[in-house]
């Protein structure tokens, strides 16, 4: 007779009890364990949040950038737990001393190696049920940036190097080079 294995199933508590310096990400109570980012990444990272952070100073703006490690709880629930290489809130209630509870109004994720899988589908996926404005995903290895804009239900790719709208800011441009 075939027995089904259950399939263990967590919450945010069981992020909190891993151990120091473990990092990890929980998507409908699985955790996915995360490895340390490159100097390529943490680039990319201080890049972004310098960008988008001087933008919204420059105009006086109400939101803020969050660059990882932040904590983003998407849903109402405990089993999911993000943590976004970029968040960008707008919702000044949505921010904790934790984090954040409820969607970003703009993710940014950048592609690793052992991260391509989680950031083009199971984190896209979850962004866009959950009420994330806008996700950009940046391969540094293709050189390429894929723009989600959830509120026009629009993808568009585009090549490092080349001015990138920010669709939750009218006029505003990113160059990634």
């Amino acid at each position: 007779m075939d027995v089904l294995k259950k399939e263990e199933v967590y919450t945010i508590e069981d992020i909190y009890a891993l151990p120091d310096g473990q990092r990890a990400e929980l998507i409908d109570g699985k955790i996915y364990y995360m490895t340390p980012p490159n100097t390529k990444h943490q680039r990319l990272v201080h890049f972004f949040d310098r960008e988008i952070g001087n933008y919204i100073q420059s105009h006086k703006g109400e939101c803020e950038v969050f660059p990882a490690p932040f904590a983003v709880f998407l849903n109402k629930n405990d089993k999911n737990y993000v943590e976004p290489d970029i968040s960008v809130i707008c919702d000044k209630n949505k921010i904790t001393d934790k984090g954040c509870n409820g969607a970003p109004d703009w993710g940014i994720e950048i592609v690793s190696s052992g991260s391509r899988k989680m950031d083009y589908y199971k984190k896209l996926f979850k962004y866009r049920t959950s009420e994330v404005r806008e996700y950009w995903v940046v391969d540094p290895e293709k050189k390429v940036v894929t723009v989600y804009d959830f509120e026009k239900d629009n993808m568009e790719e585009y090549p490092f190097g080349i001015d990138i709208p920010v669709s939750i800011y009218e006029g505003f441009t990113i160059k990634v080079e």
